[in-house]
């Protein structure tokens, strides 16, 4: 027991930790010229301006990003960073160039969000070539993130670009990469969103047989969003038979059986636009085979078995001619 006199042990205050002061990296020769163009006022020369260029572009792209960092810590985020923004983004080709470069567009992205005057020079460069940043899996990545951190006004901006240039970048080898991203990582909530859906439902019959705007209908599609996937039915309507032909379409078709209210769609169209000679080619395609396996399974599970039954008899007649063609024959016979 403790001594009435003795007193309870008080802890010591915790220590704090305060981080070692930035240690000051010194900037090489050109990187030392680069900043005095930027806090000078006087205009640059012809010449000057070319130096100038081609070091900031050296400075983004270098492995070693210590030297930009020093260079922005210098410059702060005053008149003199704004000068280095609006002649980094003043040029399109170096502009795009150094989007395109995996450490510059890393280094781009650094520079977003620090003031709204920033911010619009940036904006400004993005939409001069908007189509070309977003078709590219590096400069992509500064546009994107342009699009979360900018101010409302400017995030409109750049949003009625992707709505204009939707339909271009699903036909682009890597632009449908970027637009399939962004759809999905949209807010369900968003208008945006909303109006991109639409677009590419509309565009559906265009993209759907497409090598790469297949995949972007696949991806809406994938979202389950009912009104969606009816409004991209809808655009497809007429187009099934066809469709359900091709390596991409025929992609689309089975996806569009997922829904119930979709797949009545497609086989009340297989079943009103095929007589049985023409289904049964359908079923021995490399790729419709697909579509008509899928039609007879989901149909016999459907409310509506009457478009099973129907499918069915007008297949039995060829079903000598399935026999060799995998699971459909077989299972004809099964019934």
């Amino acid at each position: 027991m403790a001594n009435r006199g003795d007193h309870p042990t008080v802890p010591p205050p915790p220590r704090r930790f305060t981080s070692p002061p930035r240690r000051r990296v010194t900037l090489t020769e050109e990187n030392q010229s680069l900043l005095n163009s930027f806090r000078s006022s006087t205009p640059l020369t012809p010449q000057e301006t070319a130096t100038c260029t081609q070091s900031l572009f050296n400075l983004m792209t270098s492995s070693d990003a210590s030297q930009f960092r020093e260079l922005i810590s210098r410059l702060g985020d005053g008149s003199d960073l704004r000068r280095m923004v609006s002649f980094l983004t003043s040029n399109n080709a170096p502009f795009l160039q150094t989007a395109r470069n995996e450490n510059g567009s890393n280094r781009m992205q650094d520079l977003l969000g620090r003031a709204d005057d920033v911010d619009s020079f940036f904006l400004t460069a993005i939409l001069r070539r908007f189509f070309y940043m977003m078709s590219d899996g590096d400069a992509s990545r500064v546009a994107i993130r342009g699009m979360r951190v900018f101010s409302q006004e400017k995030r409109a901006a750049m949003h009625d670009h992707l709505l204009h240039d939707a339909v271009h970048l699903a036909c682009d080898p890597d632009g449908y990469i970027v637009l399939n991203d962004i759809i999905t990582d949209l807010d369900p909530r968003s208008l945006v969103r909303d109006r991109l859906l639409y677009v590419v439902a509309r565009n559906a019959h265009r993209l759907s047989d497409h090598t790469f705007g297949s995949h972007v209908v696949q991806r809406v599609l994938q979202l389950n969003d009912l009104r969606c996937t009816r409004n991209v039915a809808v655009s497809l309507r007429g187009h099934f038979v066809y469709l359900s032909f091709t390596k991409y379409g025929s992609y689309v078709v089975e996806k569009l059986l997922d829904t119930e209210e979709t797949g009545v769609m497609v086989v009340g169209e297989l079943l009103l636009g095929c007589d049985g000679e023409r289904l049964a080619l359908l079923a021995r395609n490399e790729f419709g085979n697909f579509v008509v396996w899928k039609a007879l399974r989901v149909t016999q599970g459907m409310h509506r078995r009457d478009l099973f039954r129907r499918l069915v008899n007008k297949l039995r007649p060829f079903v000598h001619r399935l026999r060799f063609h995998g699971r459909i024959g077989a299972f004809l016979d099964s019934l």
